[in-house]
């Protein structure tokens, strides 16, 4: 399998060491608005580095891992799929649905496959508990909680172009850390039906939330809530609670740092996307599944701003 990198900033890093643990995958191309860190990067792995996506994309390539800020990942995304290129995207989707949608209708008429990397999806302990709910192991679902609240210092936003912005991030802690709880959230219990939630910046010097909380009605009736920040010194282990009629699971995780370590969680991403490629199956979390994260954080702030009931 013959893949591109488009972005070249840490979480790429993360994408190229855990492609270069699988067998027969090999890291073609890589491009990136910072030319010094994708030469970098291609260089690291064997691979060419270019200065033009459309570069990049006149190489022969099975898919895409688009690694680059948020705010371009839709347009990024679209680019490729209109070459008949598959992409697997770096969470969110995009930041706005509307973009989404029109990557969704892009890669149906390309035949294109897309994937979303939540890596919560694949990993064990989740795994199991998603099991045990589509199973009935907990009888009828009553209450999912969500709790991210981690720290991350002034540098985190101040040393970056995007992060933090309405433009390229897309908003602050619900769109980019929080999103992958609340993706797992969605897959445990269905989609949402209405949403209250606030937002607010109450240390960073950003333009979005760094906290943010909500209450969630799940269309089987089951209700939710999630509450998030990046402003929570020091910084707490990530928290799912599930509770049923018959039981429930708890699972915690340690506060993720900025940077990425252990790329065992994406290589298992990657291996399911090839192994979704090769055996006609949808990935582990598509593009329609990938929306439906970005659409409640949106309904969230919609929520903040008006004071009332969403509906995401």
């Amino acid at each position: 399998m013959k893949i591109g990198l488009i972005g070249a900033g840490g979480i790429s890093d993360t994408h190229a060491r855990a492609a270069a643990g699988i067998d027969g995958v090999r890291l073609v191309a890589v491009y990136g608005a910072n030319r010094t860190k994708a030469a970098g990067l291609a260089a690291a792995h064997g691979a060419a580095a270019c200065d033009t996506l459309d570069e990049l994309l006149a190489h022969p390539l099975d898919f895409v891992i688009v690694g680059s800020p948020s705010g371009v990942h839709a347009e990024h995304a679209i680019a490729a799929v209109r070459r008949g290129v598959h992409v697997l995207v770096e969470k969110p989707l995009d930041t706005t649905s509307a973009r989404i949608d029109e990557l969704i209708a892009e890669a149906d008429g390309a035949r294109a496959t897309i994937g979303v990397c939540f890596q919560d999806r694949l990993t064990p302990d989740l795994l199991e508990m998603k099991r045990a709910i589509d199973a009935g192991r907990i009888g009828t679902p009553v209450s999912i909680s969500g709790r991210v609240a981690w720290y991350r210092p002034a540098e985190y936003y101040a040393n970056s172009r995007w992060r933090g912005t309405w433009r390229l991030d897309g908003g602050g802690v619900l769109m980019n850390q929080a999103i992958h709880t609340i993706d797992a959230m969605l897959w445990m219990f269905g989609p949402v039906a209405r949403v209250i939630g606030r937002a607010a910046t109450r240390l960073h010097r950003i333009e979005v939330e760094d906290t943010a909380s909500a209450v969630l009605e799940f269309e089987n009736g089951a209700l939710g809530t999630i509450a998030a920040s990046t402003a929570s010194f020091p910084g707490s282990p990530r928290r799912i609670e599930v509770t049923g009629t018959k039981g429930s699971l708890v699972h915690e995780q340690e506060a993720r740092p900025a940077l990425v370590a252990d790329p065992t969680p994406h290589r298992r991403l990657i291996e399911d996307f090839i192994a979704a490629l090769r055996n006609g199956r949808p990935p582990a979390c598509g593009g329609r599944e990938g929306r439906r994260s970005v659409a409640l954080v949106e309904a969230i702030y919609r929520s903040s701003r008006s004071g009332g009931v969403e509906t995401p």
